[in-house]
């Protein structure tokens, strides 16, 4: 028994002593696996209008992101306006959206595994700041859906996205009771609604001028979970040593 304990003990201390920099700079400029980002970021000179923000480091093309601001894409035959015309300055958002998920290289610490046909990765609880999501929802409050949820359940028997039959187009604010609400539900959970604001740096931000602040951001939660992880590891090891004696 003892044998095996001190055995346990040396893999757990060699697990804190792995090379977690090298992990760390990867998740802190990487792109995720999914329908049209590149695999590693890169200077992209060309972005286009909204997405233009990201053009010193970006996983996206220049072709992604101005089919982002077209009402009908090849990116994914998604029609904006499934309840009629959905107004300028709500569409303004859901292309910031866009850009900001397709181009983004500071999105590690939320990459997860995805189960859809159509991507390997997905973002979730990306914490968006405080700003973002109002002027999201108030940009949108005028405007019409059908479905909270927009990530599945649409009838795509035309080859692009038509309301289910069992649903009918509504007011914003009758499909979504807050800014909250819509951050969080509408893309399955890829954004967590939070009460910071952008000069706090502890959260995402979709639109911002200069320099990209969402490394920091990222490095931050990154940093964060690996504190927790080795905390963790240093609570088994004085239970086994405590064991050991």
């Amino acid at each position: 028994m003892d044998i095996l304990l001190s055995r346990l003990l040396l893999f757990l201390v060699s697990l804190i002593a792995l090379p977690s920099c090298d992990s760390t700079a990867d998740k802190l400029n990487m792109c995720m696996d999914g329908k049209h980002q590149i695999t590693e970021p890169r200077p992209e000179g060309q972005l286009y209008e909204q997405c233009s923000p990201w053009k010193e480091n970006a996983c996206c093309t220049a072709n992604t992101t101005e089919e982002a601001h077209q009402d009908n894409s090849y990116l994914y035959n998604f029609n904006w306006n499934h309840c009629g015309v959905m107004s300028k300055k709500c569409k303004q958002h859901f292309i910031q959206d866009t850009c900001f998920y397709e181009c983004s290289p500071h999105l590690g610490p939320w990459i997860q595994a995805a189960s859809e046909s159509w991507r390997k990765e997905r973002i979730l609880d990306v914490p968006l700041c405080l700003e973002d999501c109002e002027s999201w929802y108030e940009d949108c409050k005028d405007d019409y859906t059908c479905k909270e949820n927009w990530h599945k359940g649409w009838d795509w028997s035309t080859g692009t996205n038509r309301c289910p039959s069992n649903s009918q187009c509504s007011r914003w604010t009758q499909i979504f009771s807050s800014a909250q609400d819509m951050c969080e539900k509408i893309w399955s959970n890829s954004y967590k609604y939070t009460t910071l604001t952008k000069d706090s740096g502890r959260c995402m931000q979709m639109w911002f001028t200069g320099p990209n602040p969402n490394r920091k951001v990222a490095e931050y939660y990154l940093n964060g979970s690996e504190t927790v992880a080795i905390a963790t590891s240093l609570h088994v090891i004085v239970l086994l040593m405590m064991l050991l004696h």
